[in-house]
């Protein structure tokens, strides 16, 4: 998804060249979640305290950040002049409306003077009405996007405004009611010179604050118009003591980050602010304000100052080529990060914080729902049999595009569990929506403090899987995992009739982490039959049970770094379809663990060996039988049936990560897929 970064610096001198860098480092953070072309926008002029802000230039180039950074150095500016107040935006692109071009990268500008200026995240549905309206007025397009719409339309409401002097907020109000879709936008104009506006609907955006000095609040009201006000002309009170956020003092010094992501803050500061749909954030005269046009039911009254629990050395390569390979081998301090202070292996109990009031309500609930996408997807399935077990409950999983589709019938004793690493997923995010209005029992599962969907649910997990920048999720899959079987292992808590399986898994889980790391010994060998499989076209994994949801992940995993075709099949399936493809030329993945799908994964061993097929196997150490039969037998440690699953991905994560590389792909920078997070279209 695209990248928003702004910097407004406030009573804080800076030389030009030092704001571009932050701009340009900021640029830099997001540059993990994909995109085809860069651009910012900052004050032009000379500089002088009567001309900042008067002027705005504008540079954008298709290609990466560092092309940015050479086009920026051709430009015809004074980078030394300091600057007291600025503001500067910035942002990466990944193609949706329009070619990768220059043309069609942001910031998307009003007319050539560049008066009002937008970066944007997101699809607006209607832009191609709003060009049509705006076009008939006279006004003239030069890109396909339709963020052009957004910069257009301001500027429309702005020159018709009829004398009236609109503040910066009322102005961008007036343009989000005429949007439809899901967007974070960006604003900045010469005719509001120092002062930023953002608003979100659908799609993320927080605000980091840094300041040497005492901040007047840690909570900032959230403003409403009134009815009356809204027909009218009227704007919002001034923003005040009582009702804003400023360094308290005499014209003391303050700096804000907006972003759509955290990587892109925290270098520079913790405190951040997250704010809601339809949020409208302004920074005016030194001082951040947020309203709404309307007030909801339950809504907050203020938004809170939050600290990130995240470090910047968390989001650095280290030793490791790639973000990829980091986190793959990060798990075992992942799933012991997941699992603190939350399993007691001594008395042998499971506490989630976020759940214990909501526990007593769930084990009551007739059915659980299982929802995301992609991974989280594929966490649900892995989880699901266990789940079934422990509470006896039917338990469906479902992705969230298609539980949407069909307007799936959910109920008030429901309880519904969102998986999303982000949290702010957008399908995921709309299916939460739907079941709150059943008011269903929602739960979110998620990796990022503050998400919209751990804001949104009635409870939740954090599973403090730490930053995830890799394209591929690797690290939250397992963490996903490991969560859910504590919930399981909560729900049934009180049932002495499966207290010794209970006893059993937890025991499991605590030798889990040095499981982990004996499997990531595995990684010389896997790379050894990546190189026999790197050419090949196409792979088959296959396996049944609990490692049903393993042959997906390692499948889509395959698929999203290599661009290989694979497919992840059900054993039980091959003889109906599948088993047609299997020749001596196709290579074919299976996962045989002893469990009670053993023998029957043993079967279907055989039905690949009859044809001349070639399997490599993902078996236990002494499983010296499914190693006799197999071309190649990939050996993992042995752990109980609900927990294997998460040693057995793991040789498909390296595989994948390997294939990837030695078919020549950068797997950080993966030019067809990016990093998805809230992209959806409002109903």
């Amino acid at each position: 998804m695209c990248g928003i970064f702004a910097y407004l610096n406030y009573r804080i001198p800076k030389q030009r060249q030092a704001i571009i860098e932050t701009l340009i480092r900021g640029l830099q953070r997001l540059e993990y979640r994909g995109y085809d072309s860069a651009g910012i926008g900052f004050d032009g002029g000379s500089g002088e305290k009567e001309n900042v802000g008067k002027q705005i230039q504008i540079v954008r180039t298709k290609g990466k950040v560092k092309d940015l950074q050479e086009e920026i150095s051709k430009q015809d500016v004074d980078f030394d002049v300091v600057c007291d107040i600025h503001v500067g935006i910035a942002h990466t692109r990944w193609a949706t409306h329009g070619a990768p071009a220059n043309v069609n990268t942001h910031p998307q500008r009003s007319d050539e003077d560049n008066e009002f200026i937008v970066i944007h995240n997101g699809i607006i549905t209607n832009y191609k009405d709003l060009r049509t309206f705006l076009e008939s007025k006279g006004y003239e397009f030069e890109s396909e996007t339709d963020t052009e719409s957004v910069a257009k339309l301001i500027k429309y409401i702005y020159d018709n405004s009829d004398n009236e002097e609109m503040s910066f907020d009322t102005l961008v109000e007036r343009v989000v009611q005429q949007l439809e879709g899901a967007f974070a936008l960006l604003f900045k104009s010469v005719h509001y010179p120092g002062q930023v506006v953002g608003t979100r609907r659908g799609s993320p955006m927080m605000i980091g604050i840094l300041s040497e000095h005492k901040l007047s609040t840690d909570h900032i009201p959230v403003l409403y118009r009134s009815g009356k006000e809204k027909m009218g002309n009227c704007t919002l009170p001034r923003a005040d003591s009582f009702s804003s956020l400023y360094a308290v003092g005499e014209e003391k010094g303050v700096e804000y980050f907006f972003a759509s992501d955290a990587s892109a803050i925290i270098e520079h500061t913790n405190r951040v602010i997250f704010l809601e749909d339809d949020d409208i954030a302004a920074v005016v005269n030194g001082r951040l304000s947020i309203h709404r046009v309307e007030r909801r039911p339950s809504e907050l009254p203020a938004r809170a100052i939050q600290t990130l629990q995240m470090e910047l050395q968390q989001m650095m390569k280290g030793n490791h080529s790639s973000f990829m390979q980091k986190e793959i081998f990060e798990q075992p301090e992942s799933v012991v990060n997941t699992m603190r202070g939350r399993v007691n292996f001594e008395d042998l109990s499971v506490v989630l914080g976020g759940l214990k009031d909501s526990i007593k309500e769930m084990r009551r609930c007739r059915r659980i729902i299982l929802i995301g996408c992609g991974t989280s997807y594929h966490a649900g399935v892995a989880t699901r049999q266990i789940l079934e077990e422990l509470t006896e409950l039917p338990v469906m999983v479902e992705l969230s595009s298609d539980f949407l589709d069909r307007n799936t019938p959910v109920f008030r004793d429901d309880v519904c569990i969102f998986l999303s690493q982000s949290g702010e997923t957008g399908d995921t995010l709309m299916a939460l929506r739907y079941c709150k209005e059943r008011r269903a029992l929602t739960v979110g599962i998620t990796n990022t403090v503050g998400s919209s969907i751990s804001r949104e649910t009635d409870c939740g997990v954090h599973i403090n899987a730490g930053p995830e920048i890799g394209v591929a999720s690797t690290k939250v899959y397992i963490c996903q995992f490991v969560a859910l079987v504590m919930f399981a292992l909560m729900m049934c808590d009180d049932r002495i009739s499966v207290q010794k399986r209970r006893a059993e898994i937890i025991h499991g889980l605590q030798k889990l982490p040095d499981m982990i790391k004996e499997v990531l010994s595995l990684d010389e060998e896997i790379h050894t039959v990546a190189s026999e499989l790197y050419q090949q076209r196409s792979v088959l994994i296959m396996g049944r049970g609990y490692h049903y949801a393993t042959c997906l992940e390692g499948a889509l995993k395959i698929k999203e770094m290599t661009f290989m075709h694979s497919e992840g099949i059900l054993a039980g399936e091959l003889k109906h379809g599948p088993l047609a493809l299997v020749d001596k030329f196709m290579p074919v993945i299976m996962l045989i663990i002893r469990d009670q799908t053993f023998a029957k994964c043993q079967n279907a061993l055989q039905q690949v060996l009859a044809r001349q097929g070639r399997p490599i196997v993902i078996c236990d150490k002494e499983d010296h039988e499914s190693e006799k039969n197999a071309y190649r037998a990939i050996k993992v440690p042995h752990t109980v049936d609900c927990l294997q699953g998460i040693l057995s991905v793991i040789p498909l994560q390296l595989l994948a990560f390997h294939l990837a590389v030695l078919r020549g792909y950068n797997v950080d920078d993966n030019k067809r897929l990016r990093k998805v997070e809230a992209e959806y279209v409002s109903p």
